[in-house]
């Protein structure tokens, strides 16, 4: 199981951390990512890390302003989001990719 939170409305420049709480399954042995889905679009990739949490990767949009870590003693994924930009508003969702959470909500307007 896998449960976003951290979501919320927040002016453009502002930052948002999102939290993935995962349960059900060997999460230090597991790569997670990060999606969002904004109204009326596909779901599109984010950021991925590897398990032990050197290895991660970002979409273009996301390089420089948005930061995916992850706490394996806790079982959570994190999604640090910094300078936010209206285009940023979406759902935005964790996963191990066979399991997806309900995501969590993002807005990002003045």
């Amino acid at each position: 199981q896998l449960v976003e939170s951290g979501g919320g409305l927040v002016q453009p420049g502002g930052s948002l951390t999102l939290s993935c709480a995962a349960s059900g399954f060997t999460f230090d042995d597991t790569p997670l990512g990060w999606f969002r889905q904004a109204p009326g679009k596909g779901r599109e990739w984010v950021s991925t890390i590897s398990p032990g949490g050197v290895g991660r990767t970002y979409e273009d949009y996301a390089q420089g302003r948005f930061v995916i870590s992850r706490d394996n003693a806790k079982n959570i994924l994190y999604l640090e989001m910094n300078n936010l930009k209206a285009e940023d508003t979406a759902v935005y969702q964790c996963t191990n990719w066979r399991t997806w959470g309900q995501g969590t909500q993002v807005i990002v307007s003045s």
